[in-house]
């Protein structure tokens, strides 16, 4: 039964009609052949399509996993768990994933405090951690007996450290100048312009210029744990080069993919739930008239809030 929305309200939806042409589009598991399937979303169970993909086909991997919580995924339940069935569960995939990245290619693992110990375990089993990236995602529900969660991590690893792709400089961050430092009267490592002033910053691995999707957003779905455009656009530009090939077999409503096609990159996701999958195409179609994403513009990241001065710079 569709939600009643407000009026402002910019959630993806789907019609029937829609949802009639747009599987239509969607891979289903017995139509894989060999090779590798581009641009395109998988319906399936991940640990029946995994097989059927050749290894070593990824140059970047990004996956946001079920974490070890009870949240139903569209009528998909998946319960939380003792932190030895978790880590049993992280391994009946996790290993057979990690297979089908390049040998100098990247992974980006998501989770939250709860599991993040697990998914370290499992990350050095297979590849070597490079760092771990906190992003706050500010939204949530608030505690009252304990501290609220509006933390997440996301784990970085690699085959091989000693070849792996990564660009500093298409993930800088753009941040105003509070209090402006000159030497012999110019500006120091910043600069000044009619809009302001601004730093041109590189990354941590703390970032806190990203909020979760919502419902004023045109990126947002009623799938329960979205990820940003934003948070993925950092990483598929800083470890993936035009042309690449991005894997998320989680795919869930699609960022991943919706992401690597609008930077130029190609695509592969797997999601088990049909809802999900079309979703996913249906973004995946906007993505060919806006190419836009939220807070990244004129080839750099900005700070939260700056939508306005943003446009100015368009």
């Amino acid at each position: 039964m569709e939600k009643n929305r407000a009026q402002r309200n910019r959630t993806i939806t789907l019609t029937e009609e829609e949802r009639i042409q747009l599987r239509k589009s969607v891979v289903f598991l017995n139509a894989l052949s060999k090779g590798t399937p581009l641009d395109c979303t998988i319906n399936a169970d991940l640990l029946q399509a995994l097989p059927l993909l050749p290894d070593a086909f990824a140059d970047l991997i990004i996956i946001d996993p079920p974490y070890n919580l009870t949240k139903d995924f569209n009528g998909n339940k998946f319960n939380a768990r003792t932190e030895q069935a978790y880590d049993e569960y992280l391994a009946t995939w996790f290993p057979q994933v990690c297979k089908k990245l390049k040998p100098n290619g990247s992974l980006y693992l998501c989770g939250d405090w709860k599991c993040t110990s697990a998914l370290q375990r499992a990350m050095e089993k297979e590849l070597t951690v490079l760092n771990r990236i906190t992003w706050q995602r500010e939204k949530g529900r608030g505690a009252k007996s304990n501290w609220k969660n509006s933390m997440e991590d996301i784990w970085f690893g690699v085959k091989n450290p000693d070849d792996y792709y990564f660009d500093v400089e298409a993930v800088k961050q753009k941040r105003r100048v509070i209090a402006p430092y000159k030497v012999d009267g110019k500006p120091k490592d910043w600069e000044e312009s009619d809009d302001g002033n601004y730093r041109l910053t590189y990354p941590s691995n703390f970032w806190d210029d990203i909020s979760v999707p919502f419902w004023s957003m045109p990126e947002n779905t009623d799938h329960p744990t979205q990820k940003p455009e934003k948070l993925y656009a950092k990483l598929i530009l800083a470890s993936s080069k035009p042309g690449d090939i991005v894997f998320d077999p989680f795919l869930g409503s699609g960022t991943a993919s919706v992401v690597a096609k609008k930077l130029g990159r190609h695509y592969l996701g797997i999601e088990m739930n049909e809802e999900y999958c079309l979703l996913a195409q249906k973004r995946l179609q906007l993505a060919d008239e806006d190419k836009s994403i939220q807070g990244y513009s004129d080839g750099v990241f900005w700070e939260r809030n700056t939508a306005q001065l943003q446009k100015k710079q368009d």
